[in-house]
């Protein structure tokens, strides 16, 4: 099992762009009030077929052939289970994929958020074919980031340039801040 929720969402998306996705639209939202942390990760990928889509919660199926299991998915939807949440995935060969896992965040089985912005910054830095939208909620209050807005600003410039880099990293961490006031979930 992963420690944090935010290595969940790195594996699954990065499921998403093995499977081709031009854009993947992350939302993590957290409501204090409603006892709520819910995870959206969408993307226009190849999707997949019913059966696939049927067989992705079994840690011995993969459609790597590079490895003979496939644990992203069944941890994510244990964790989510295991934590008073509910975990749901659709999915359209041609369309692309969608996962929402949901947590109860009081609940004592939860494991933290982590290191989102860590997270956020990786998938764009070594991703660079792939747009990210990434949106993050917290009672009420929001910030998103569109890579797409960036590339209009930056042209050819690579985000992995150490300068692009930097701010990008810099960029999330203090819009989490701002929206959250450094409370850790």
């Amino acid at each position: 099992m992963m420690t944090e929720i935010s290595l969940n969402i790195l594996d699954v998306t990065e499921n998403s762009t093995r499977a081709g996705a031009s854009i993947v639209h992350i939302t993590v939202e957290v409501d204090e009030e409603k006892d709520l942390l819910r995870v959206l990760i969408e993307d226009n990928g190849c999707g997949m077929s019913k059966e696939q889509l049927a067989s992705v919660k079994d840690p011995f199926f993969t459609t790597r052939t590079t490895r003979k299991v496939g644990l992203g998915v069944p941890f994510f939807r244990e964790a989510a289970l295991q934590a008073g949440g509910s975990f749901d995935i659709e999915s359209e060969p041609g369309v692309g994929t969608k996962v929402t896992a949901e947590f109860q965040l009081s609940n004592i089985d939860r494991m933290p958020l982590g290191d989102i912005t860590g997270t956020i910054h990786q998938l764009v830095i070594y991703h660079p074919d792939t747009d990210f939208v990434y949106k993050y909620v917290f009672n009420g209050n929001s910030f998103t980031m569109d890579t797409r807005e960036f590339r209009e600003v930056l042209g050819d410039v690579p985000f992995d340039t150490k300068e692009v880099s930097d701010y990008i990293k810099e960029y999330l961490s203090e819009n989490k801040y701002n929206t959250d006031n450094g409370k850790n979930i």
